[in-house]
C-alpha cells in the first residue's frame, strides 16, 4: 500500500493505492505543517484519522508534499512522526511546491504559483524547481494567500475602511472580540489557517467593490514578488493552485494580462493529479 498526501495548512488530503495502483480510499485530516503545528499536534492529528490507522503496518511507502516542509528541520519532525507511526513504510516529504509542479505540469517547463492558505512560487524548468525567494510564511510574506486577506478584512474593519453593509456583514459572520482574536493569533495552534478562515467571507461579496479592490491589489503584490521577478516570456505557461485563486480566476487573469502574461490553468485541489502523476511515476 502507498499513501500520497498533500498537505496544506489548513487540511491535508491523502489518497492510499494498492499494489495494481487503483485507488482504496481517501481522507482529508486537519492540516499538518511541521513549521507551525507542535509535534504533538501532528501526531494526534494522524493516529486520529481511524482510515489511516487501520492500515500503518500495510504502508510500504508515503510520498508526504506539505506547507511547512521546504526547510530541512520541520520536513524531519514531520518525516520522524510519519516513520515512527507507519512502521514499515519509506516516508519522502517534500515541500508543496513540488506537489503543485507534479499536479500541474508533470515535467513540463513551467511557471507554478500557490494561492491557498499561504502562497507561493517557483519556474519549473522540467527538471528542478527553480525559486529565487524562499517562503518566510505567513507572517513575513504570503502575498494574496488566504491568512493574506484575513489580515486585510480584519485590520480594515477594525480601522473602518471597510465598507458599513459589509462590515454589518462581517460582524454577524465572525466574533471580532479584540481579546478572542488575539487569543487566535497568538496563543493558539494555526494562526495561519485562523487568519485565513477570515478569507472565505470574500466568497460570498466577490461581486462587491471593495472585495474586488483588495483581491486585485493582492494579486498585483503576488505578481510583483512572486512572479515577475522570473522575467517571464509571454508565451509562458502559468498554472496557479488553490481556492483563492480558483474563485477569483476573472481577477487573476486580468492582473496577469496587465504583465502580457496568460494563465494557462487553475487547479482548485492538486491530489487528483498529484495522484495521476504518481501512478505513472512510480513502481509499486
Amino acid at each position: 500500500m502507498i499513501l500520497i498526501a498533500d498537505g496544506g495548512s489548513t487540511k491535508a488530503d491523502w489518497i492510499a493505492i494498492n499494489s495494481e495502483k487503483n485507488e482504496e480510499f481517501r481522507v482529508r485530516t486537519l492540516g499538518l505543517n511541521p513549521a507551525v503545528v507542535a509535534e504533538e499536534e501532528l501526531y494526534n492529528r494522524i493516529i486520529n484519522m481511524f482510515q489511516l490507522i487501520n492500515i500503518k503496518e500495510d504502508v510500504s511507502e508515503i510520498h508526504f508534499y506539505g506547507a511547512g516542509c521546504g526547510t530541512p528541520k520541520p520536513t524531519a519532525i514531520l518525516k520522524n512522526i510519519l516513520e515512527t507511526i507507519f512502521i514499515n513504510a519509506k516516508v519522502f516529504v517534500s515541500e508543496d511546491m513540488l506537489a503543485a509542479v507534479y499536479a500541474a505540469t508533470g515535467k513540463e517547463p513551467a511557471m507554478v504559483c500557490i494561492l491557498g492558505t499561504g502562497s507561493n512560487s517557483c519556474y519549473f524548468d522540467g527538471e528542478e524547481m527553480q525559486m529565487l525567494v524562499p517562503s518566510l510564511g505567513y507572517i513575513l510574506m504570503d502575498e494574496a494567500s488566504g491568512n493574506y486577506f484575513g489580515k486585510k478584512l480584519i485590520v480594515d474593519y477594525f480601522y473602518k475602511k471597510m465598507p458599513k453593509a459589509i462590515a454589518t456583514a462581517f460582524e454577524k459572520e465572525f466574533n471580532l472580540d479584540a481579546d478572542h482574536i488575539k487569543k487566535n493569533i497568538y496563543k493558539e495552534v494555526n494562526p495561519n489557517m485562523y487568519l485565513a478562515s477570515f478569507a472565505k467571507f470574500m466568497f460570498d461579496y466577490k461581486d462587491e467593490k471593495y472585495i474586488k479592490r483588495i483581491i486585485k491589489k493582492g494579486f498585483q503584490e503576488f505578481f510583483k514578488c512572486r512572479v515577475l521577478p522570473y522575467h517571464l516570456d509571454s508565451n509562458a505557461s502559468i498554472y496557479f493552485i488553490g481556492s483563492i485563486a480558483h474563485y477569483f480566476r476573472d481577477t487573476l487573469d486580468k492582473v496577469a494580462g496587465k504583465y502580457d502574461l496568460k494563465i494557462t490553468d487553475v487547479i482548485q485541489r492538486p491530489i487528483d493529479s498529484l495522484l495521476e502523476y504518481h501512478k505513472k511515476n512510480i513502481n509499486v
